[in-house]
């Protein structure tokens, strides 16, 4: 086994946790699921989908050549983990920046955003992260698990798709070839699991939404209301499309209902009775701005919108901010684009034959009464700016999140009443993807640092965690051995934020 040299860490950050920080997941231990997602599951489960899902555009476009071989030569560096040295990801995309003298350049730079300094920002935000571990000559299972497991899609879209780039030279280029179009221009992926998990959350979300909009009048809020609304959010991200893939034949099965009933037994730490008694003082005092860091699309961002709407309607919030990855990542994390189709197809829902019918239409609306008057409710909340969608590059990368970029943390810091922070991957962020005791209080870790109040909402997918009880990991781990990776368990916790501190 590979040994680890954890002389960067830092013990402490005075931006951070109040404790001392300890080392930060590695991948290079036989027996974990650090190692096994880096070293495996990445590899032939995550990027063999992704391949099945665009094989049919790959293997029958011609130029789609290029990026067929060079994701194959991103697998082969995956298949060799333990020995393939991390690199800096190509920054073509960059070039245009310095163009001026030369015209095959220049002729890239109509590629949206190639030349933009927000480009060249994010490019050396990455820069910072990885080079202490190139510099060590760190391979894939050396470097913390967070940073190459982000550092996965940072390649499959910089080196592979080449996502930004509008144009790309012809791979002969040798200071005067030729500027090609480039077909991963702005291409996502993963975007037909994600289009599958929204078709297949309507069952599901039909039930949930009926509880929804019966429990509180509108403008009124209830103890009862927000711990319905935030449990939803929670057990919906069980339902992560990277580890369970969505399938369309589900479309019509409430799948969820059964999860949201077994709620109580599965939390590991509920901090609910904090955070009624905040949302309830922002409602007395007229509402709040409330932000939503989101992760996954299909039937987890559906329960997103649901605590959104709950948030609205009862009169927690006047602004819902929707937080975005700004390019596709893990497989399954939603950006505008997903959110926005989300909302349209809900709001759509029996309004287009879609099963080949006129005569189904009438039908269709009443099987899914209440996700059609969520859909339209919601493309309101768009439209008159109660809901704003927010993409940053922030959400994309490997850093912990007690080193949140600027100007996003103060905008949070100054704009922010609550932040509801969704998912593992974010949790991890959280908590720097560090080895905390399990027992290590929230607030010590997270409450204490974070730009304003924050409330996450993640079920256990990785072996890592805070703010749990002894009692309850000695619970969990006897009613089922993979209960800190399986999403079985979850946890709702509160931070006050760092005016805490």
């Amino acid at each position: 086994m590979a040994t680890t040299d954890n002389s960067e860490i830092t013990t402490t950050d005075p931006k951070g946790p109040n404790l001392p920080i300890p080392d930060p997941i590695y991948s290079d231990i036989p027996g974990t699921w650090a190692y096994d997602t880096m070293s495996r599951r990445v590899n032939e489960e995550i990027l063999q989908r992704t391949y099945d899902d665009n094989k049919d555009v790959w293997e029958n476009n011609s130029e789609f050549e290029p990026i067929l071989r060079r994701f194959n030569e991103l697998r082969n560096d995956l298949q060799n983990a333990s020995t393939t040295k991390l690199k800096l990801p190509l920054q073509s995309h960059l070039l245009s920046i310095s163009s001026d003298n030369n015209s095959n350049v220049a002729a890239c730079s109509s590629s949206k955003g190639s030349s933009s300094s927000s480009r060249l920002t994010e490019w050396n935000e990455w820069n910072d992260i990885l080079q202490p571990f190139i510099q060590k000559n760190d391979t894939w299972l050396t470097a913390p698990w967070m940073v190459t497991e982000f550092y996965v899609y940072r390649r499959l879209l910089i080196d592979v798709i080449k996502y930004w780039d509008e144009y790309e030279y012809d791979e002969t280029f040798d200071g005067d070839g030729d500027v090609i179009f480039n077909p991963g221009y702005l291409y996502d992926p993963f975007q037909d699991q994600k289009y599958t998990g929204l078709v297949s959350s309507v069952a599901s979300a039909e039930n949930v939404l009926g509880k929804v909009n019966n429990i509180d009048k509108e403008g009124s809020a209830s103890d009862d209301g927000i711990k319905l609304a935030t449990s939803i959010a929670l057990w919906g991200n069980k339902m992560d499309l990277s580890l369970w893939p969505a399938d369309a034949s589900s479309a019509t099965k409430d799948i969820f209902s059964s999860i949201l009933d077994k709620a109580q037994e599965g939390l590991l730490n509920d901090d609910s009775e904090l955070l009624v008694q905040h949302c309830l003082k922002l409602h007395s005092n007229g509402g709040g701005i409330v932000d939503i860091i989101v992760d996954n699309a299909g039937f987890e961002l559906i329960t997103d919108l649901i605590l959104g709407q709950y948030l609205i309607d009862s009169g927690i919030a006047t602004t819902v901010r929707y937080q975005l990855k700004s390019h596709p990542t893990f497989v399954s994390d939603a950006l505008e684009k997903d959110l926005l189709q989300h909302i349209n197809y809900y709001a759509e829902l029996g309004d287009d034959d879609l099963e080949g019918d006129d005569n189904d239409n009438e039908s269709e609306n009443l099987l899914y009464p209440n996700c059609k008057k969520s859909g339209l409710k919601w493309k309101q909340y768009i439209k008159e700016g109660q809901w704003i969608c927010k993409e940053n590059n922030f959400w994309n990368q490997a850093y912990p999140m007690w080193k949140m970029t600027e100007p996003l943390r103060t905008e949070m810091k100054t704009n922010c009443n609550l932040a509801f922070v969704k998912g593992d991957a974010n949790y991890r962020r959280l908590l720097g993807d560090c080895n905390w005791e399990f027992d290590t209080k929230f607030q010590d870790v997270v409450g204490c640092y974070f730009p304003c109040p924050v409330c996450a909402l993640r079920t256990l997918k990785a072996e890592i965690g805070c703010g749990i009880p002894i009692e309850e990991t000695n619970r969990a781990s006897k009613l089922d051995e993979n209960w800190q990776t399986n999403g079985r368990f979850g946890v709702i916790q509160f931070g006050t934020g760092a005016e805490s501190k």
